[in-house]
């Protein structure tokens, strides 16, 4: 099994293992396309294709796509722009960055893109630095640096902004201490430039300047245009989960002409973004505060292969999951047949009735499905659990789980089940990148592509490995009950109160117990 040359085995987020081309012996053969979505302030849009026209990387490997979001009136490209430059306008279905971002990339004709917003007066060598990492991997998304700078109309001429940035004086475009920094520049510094591996680390993915292969951008999904604000988070998330190494190029900045929204109204624009950021990102810090229930996109897609069982061994490997403190889980029982028969004589003989009992039993819960096949990975869901045949978990067994592989940093964990082969949580972004890299897989494709097996249980070792190399594997050995706990056929057992008032005392007699203990 060999890698591409452009998919080295990048382990978990260290891209310090890459070394980029210096300018010295560096011939680039890769083109791209800058995106531009922009939407009115033809006079900032001016100064933003003024700095472009004047880049170091080669004319004839760039073009621009600037795409208007149908302003009033409509955007203009102004006589001092890059070489290769179109203006598009998007259709009118939909509106917002993410459309037009997506509207760009489907006119583009590079093998990388670069999304740059239409207020950024990028550096001479913008494009290029981050055109640097795309030579050394196809599956890195490149956060560019930025200085936010407060804007007065009128204060610069495009002819001024492209005769700084060609003799390499665009910083002095502005004063530093005038300037301020983005937030994600604290998470950069925290985690030792991204090194250091988080689960969050994609939300510094962000708006204004960034770039990834145009393949890759194509695997991950495009943007969600349902979300007009906050849609490169989400986007980001998901690059993750397609196994997207990030990458913060600092060697170079630009400007940023005004202060964002999330800078000026901070709560306000919290608000507005949370409803639809806390449905499709799991890892958001915002979600984790929240109690459990059914969310769009679970933290953890659990599998169990019902096979034989009966439903009380079914109930006690489910109830003990939704019930407690890691319900955010989406649970699908594998069947291996269709609906049970519902008529006069199958039921009176009892055929199907293990089935029909589960169907009942959880036909009206949100959080399970009933499926006669395993469903294919879902790859915006960050965890998956996978268990051969019901057995009785222990409380807590599946958030256990979940701490061991975020504390050992782990793609893979084994859960030890007596008799049999192991439960597997799987971490998707791990298992992603190892099909991405060894070309067995799209992707975000995730763990189970190309298997038979409807229980779900990925059997490819190979991938098993490069999991193990590049994030890592470890066992977990408690996380089957010694008996079912918390189900409905196993209820938990009355503490020694309880069952010394039932002893002692008739329903009158512990009605008035209870309302003198309550003041």
């Amino acid at each position: 099994m060999s890698d591409s040359p452009k998919r080295p085995r990048i382990v978990r987020n260290d891209y310090k293992a890459l070394h980029p081309p210096t300018a010295a012996s560096w011939q680039p053969s890769l083109a791209v396309s800058v995106v531009i979505p922009a939407y009115g302030a033809q006079e900032k849009l001016d100064l933003t294709l003024a700095a472009l026209a004047a880049q170091t990387y080669p004319a004839d490997l760039m073009e621009v796509v600037v795409v208007d979001d149908n302003s009033a009136p409509p955007l203009r490209l102004p006589e001092l722009r890059p070489e290769h430059t179109r203006l598009v306008t998007t259709t009118p279905d939909s509106w917002g960055s993410a459309h037009g971002v997506n509207t760009g990339v489907a006119h583009a004709d590079g093998q990388v893109i670069l999304r740059l917003d239409s207020d950024m007066v990028a550096y001479r060598d913008h494009v290029e630095a981050q055109m640097r990492w795309h030579h050394t991997a196809d599956y890195l998304a490149v956060l560019g640096h930025k200085r936010f700078i407060a804007w007065e109309p009128g204060r610069l001429t495009p002819e001024q902004v492209h005769e700084k940035v060609l003799v390499g004086e665009a910083e002095a475009l502005f004063a530093i201490e005038d300037s301020t920094t983005h937030w994600i520049e604290k998470v950069i510094a925290d985690t030792d430039g991204l090194t250091a591996h988080h689960p969050t680390n994609y939300r510094v993915f962000i708006g204004a300047t960034g770039s990834l292969h145009r393949d890759f951008f194509k695997t991950a999904g495009g943007l969600d245009t349902d979300l007009r604000l906050g849609s490169d988070t989400e986007f980001a998330y998901r690059l993750s989960q397609a196994g997207a190494v990030f990458v913060p190029e600092t060697t170079s900045s630009a400007w940023h002409l005004g202060i964002p929204q999330m800078q000026e109204k901070e709560e306000e624009g919290r608000r507005q973004r949370v409803p639809y950021i806390a449905q499709r990102v799991p890892l958001h810090g915002w979600r984790r505060t929240a109690a459990p229930r059914a969310w769009r996109v679970p933290l953890v897609d659990m599998v169990v292969h019902v096979g034989d069982a009966n439903v009380a061994e079914v109930d006690a490997a489910v109830a003990p999951v939704l019930g407690g403190p890691d319900g955010d889980v989406r649970i699908t029982l594998v069947t291996g047949q269709g609906p049970a028969p519902q008529d006069r004589a199958s039921i009176l003989a009892g055929e199907g009735a293990q089935l029909r009992l589960v169907e009942e039993l959880y036909g009206s819960e949100s959080r399970v499905r009933i499926a006669a096949r395993a469903p294919e990975p879902d790859p915006a869901v960050p965890y998956r659990l996978l268990l051969p045949r019901p057995v009785p978990l222990r409380a807590r067994s599946v958030g256990r789980m979940l701490q061991l592989m975020e504390r050992v940093d782990a793609g893979l964990v084994l859960g030890e089940i007596p008799g049999g082969p192991p439960a597997r949580l799987e971490r998707t972004a791990a298992f992603a990148r190892a099909r991405h890299i060894t070309g067995t897989g799209g992707a975000g494709i995730g763990d189970s592509a190309g298997r038979n097996d409807s229980a779900g249980i990925n059997d490819s070792a190979d991938i098993d490995q490069v999991v193990a190399g590049i994030w890592g594997a470890t066992n977990f050995t408690d996380l089957v009950a010694p008996e079912p706990e918390g189900s409905v056929f196993n209820p938990p057992p009355a503490d020694i109160a309880r069952r010394f008032a039932r002893k002692y005392f008739n329903a009158r007699q512990r009605a008035r117990l209870r309302a003198v203990l309550k003041r």
